[in-house]
């Protein structure tokens, strides 16, 4: 799994790679599916202690394509600006890539979805607790841990 970045010149330091990831709130989830298909799906998510966190549906492809292979990636694309006179683009990206796993702990389960509360709603913590606990089952909550983490950026 580990390929050399064919331009090193641009590639980013993991340091950079995980400012990245924590100061964005979404990118696209890769997995195989059912069928064989890549499936991406894009989520909004929480960088924490080398995983990331997010959450979904009880049932559906995304989960069902987890249970099949937890091997996945997951892209953020941090910068994205067309330069039309020069022929480019100036860009920044990270690819991580790990294994998901569906928490099953409820202790965990709660403590992950606060975590995914406190990034997207720090103004409605006194709210949160009771909105997990009527949501817990309809949800289910994963972590992919980061087992390998690289990012690329135009020299401009």
């Amino acid at each position: 799994m580990d390929h050399k970045m064919r331009r090193g010149k641009q590639q980013l330091s993991n340091e950079k790679c995980n400012e990245i990831l924590d100061r964005n709130t979404s990118g696209v989830l890769s997995l195989l599916g059912l069928d064989g298909y890549p499936y991406g799906v894009p989520l909004s998510y929480v960088h924490n202690n080398g995983r990331i966190i997010f959450h979904g549906a009880l049932t559906g492809h995304k989960i069902e394509a987890i249970r099949h292979c937890d091997k996945a990636s997951f892209c953020v694309i941090d910068q994205d600006e067309v330069v039309p006179e020069k022929f480019t683009t100036r860009y920044r990206s990270v690819i991580a890539f790990g294994k998901v796993r569906l928490l099953d702990d409820p202790v965990e389960i709660v403590a992950k979805a606060r975590i995914l509360t406190q990034k997207y709603s720090p103004g409605f913590m006194d709210k949160a607790d009771a909105t997990i606990q009527s949501a817990k089952g309809r949800m289910s909550v994963f972590e992919l841990d980061i087992e390998r983490l690289t990012g690329k950026s135009s020299l401009q």
